[in-house]
């Protein structure tokens, strides 16, 4: 499975951007897909997820300002970020829970995709 993640960028403060993360590969169930992101020295922190059954979850930070969504058709989500602040910089990296095989023999795996940058200045 790979993941392939686009949309970085820089931008002022107050702005906005688009994530997106696609997943192809040995897909059967694409279980979660969604965003983290890091900072050089700082343990990397979950922004936001959306599951299979339509759960999304939202760091603190990311609550009423980034929203995800998942188009499953195409395994791929999209982080709709605003309202930016230049503590929002950090690499963004894409993560998925894929089930793959199929209905009698499946395997479970996580999977990291490269990180995309978004800067934000003051």
């Amino acid at each position: 499975v790979q993941l392939q993640a686009s949309g970085g960028g820089w931008v002022q403060t107050g702005g906005s951007l688009r994530l997106s993360c696609a997943a192809s590969g040995d897909i059967f169930s694409l279980i979660s897909i969604g965003w983290y992101r890091q900072v050089p020295g700082t343990e990397r922190e979950l922004v936001a997820a959306a599951s299979s059954g339509g759960d999304l979850d939202y760091s603190e930070s990311a609550k009423g300002r980034f929203t995800i969504t998942r188009d499953n058709a195409k395994n791929t989500a999209y982080l709709q970020m605003s309202s930016l602040k230049p503590e929002d910089t950090a690499m963004y990296v894409c993560n998925a829970v894929v089930k793959s095989g199929d209905t009698y023999e499946w395997s479970m795996q996580n999977y990291w995709g490269q990180g995309t940058l978004v800067t934000v200045s003051s």
